[in-house]
């Protein structure tokens, strides 16, 4: 793939330079496509998972190139987001009330990076580490999801 197509996969086209938070609008963006994916008649875990795969080993390629482009997880890479998104919201319900909390939930734990996150990102070169600290979020984020889905 060309340098200028993986720059559109990483910043999943405009989203990505939107001038105010594009990470935010990129999570949100993955929320509104699994919503949309629920109206498919087939297991939305697996679909997801399935989707999950090829975007996660393509978006590595996408961050790394486009952070030569762009400088060192530049924000306007949120391929990165796309795949947290998916990660909070597997193996919960897909409704609306679960896909705003798993919003909510991932966008504070990608925001806090706690530990290990923060040393991921740092540590981690290249697209490699803009994309596993993302995932790292992510499972914190659907591991309190699903505590609390447990609880209530």
């Amino acid at each position: 793939m060309s340098d200028k197509t993986l720059k559109h996969i990483a910043t999943l086209g405009f989203i990505g330079y939107l001038p105010i938070a594009p990470g935010t609008w990129g999570t949100g963006a993955a929320m509104v496509f699994i919503y949309l994916l629920g109206y498919l008649p087939i297991n939305q875990d697996i679909l997801l998972t399935a989707i999950f795969i090829p975007v996660f080993l393509i978006g590595i390629s996408a961050a790394d190139a486009t952070e030569r482009m762009l400088g060192k997880d530049s924000g306007h890479i949120i391929i990165d987001e796309f795949c947290g998104s998916i990660i909070t919201i597997l193996f919960l319900p897909k409704t609306l009330p679960w896909l705003i909390a798993g919003f909510f939930v991932f966008r504070f734990f990608d925001v806090i990076k706690p530990p290990p996150v923060r040393q991921v990102e740092r540590t981690v070169p290249g697209g490699k580490g803009v994309m596993f600290d993302d995932i790292l979020a992510a499972v914190y984020s659907n591991i309190c999801l699903q505590i609390f889905r447990l609880i209530y």
